[in-house]
């Protein structure tokens, strides 16, 4: 919990210049001075759990409205949804997982990353921890859930060598999310692959059983996952408006780390598909230290390393994910966030 209270206490000084200004970007009158706020759309990755609880805290402590946003926030339908949402204008902000983007602006969709959130990825071989599956090693001669195509379950074969696991002594059951943790629930397969920060806590709440998380990270696997994105038309025309919604994610991103409970409070009653209270707390708590890397550590919520964009683009490459060898101002417009020492 080392990275926990690292960033925890990062956050209390970045707090303390709350006001001060905020990213590298800016324009001369920043939204908000004049007390009217701008109607501003986001969709999210999938229906709203405790990942997303500083979108809505933000929302209620007046942080967006302060920026000069009116923010309204959708559910998503996966972040290949959100990323064509995104490039078609169907939305003005959107909150997608890095893979998705990038698949997507290789095929041309007219989206960039204005930082990426979530830094160290939730992907993870998820069991139970009572169960036969204590390392990875385990993993062989074992039925595991994926679904095909998405990130976690096309770097698995990475994961497994790394682990020194044989991939054809692993059987893979494909099945979309819901039908992951149903056969979880059921029996059917000895775990599945996911975001661990998602699925993990709504599992041991649904079957009173404790998870275990063998994470790709553990095995020097790492990339990047969920972030905010907007249409390059939008970045163009509107960097005042693309600034402030990048400050105030940030700032409540921030808000929500020294208030958890707090945060997730806010989404109660939002949606009716959100997880209970205590799961949410648990899937944001689980958020926490995945919001930095090694060359992160101390920054605020958001900002981003080159050197993990460039580590990112050759994993997700050597997966067939992404093009090979691209520069990361393909995919990440980094004027809106700065380095603070």
């Amino acid at each position: 919990m080392k990275l926990k209270t690292a960033l925890v206490a990062a956050v209390a000084a970045s707090l303390a210049l709350a006001g001060c200004g905020g990213g590298g970007g800016g324009a001369e009158k920043a939204p908000g001075a004049d007390g009217e706020t701008t109607a501003t759309s986001l969709m999210l990755n999938w229906y709203p759990y405790g990942e997303h609880a500083p979108f809505y805290y933000g929302v209620q402590e007046g942080i967006f409205a302060k920026h000069g946003i009116d923010l309204t926030i959708t559910a998503g339908q996966g972040s290949t949804k959100t990323a064509q949402a995104a490039g078609s204008n169907q939305t003005d902000f959107g909150w997608a997982d890095s893979a998705a983007v990038m698949s997507n602006i290789d095929k041309g969709v007219k989206v960039k990353s204005l930082g990426v959130f979530l830094q160290t990825t939730p992907s993870a071989v998820q069991v139970y921890a009572d169960g036969p599956i204590q390392t990875t090693a385990d993993l062989a001669g074992k039925t595991i859930a994926v679904s095909a195509g998405d990130a976690p379950t096309t770097t698995f074969p990475i994961f497994l060598d790394r682990a020194g696991v044989p991939e054809d002594q692993v059987q893979q059951q494909s099945l979309d999310s819901a039908g992951k943790i149903a056969a979880m629930l059921s029996g059917q397969v000895d775990g599945l692959i996911g975001f661990a920060h998602d699925q993990g806590p709504n599992i041991a709440n649904k079957s009173g059983r404790e998870m275990r998380y063998l994470r790709y990270s553990d095995e020097g696997l790492n990339f990047f996952s969920n972030g905010l994105i907007a249409n390059t038309s939008t970045i163009e025309s509107s960097p005042e408006l693309v600034q402030a919604m990048v400050d105030a994610t940030t700032e409540s991103f921030e808000a929500a780390i020294a208030n958890p409970e707090e945060a997730v409070k806010a989404m109660v009653g939002k949606d009716p598909q959100t997880p209970p209270e205590s799961v949410l707390l648990q899937q944001w708590e689980e958020t926490i230290p995945l919001l930095t890397t090694a060359n992160t550590e101390g920054q605020a919520p958001g900002v981003n390393a080159e050197e993990d964009w460039t580590n990112t683009i050759s994993i997700l490459g050597d997966a067939g994910l992404t093009e090979v060898g691209a520069e990361p101002s393909k995919y990440w417009d980094s004027s809106f966030t700065s380095s603070k020492e």
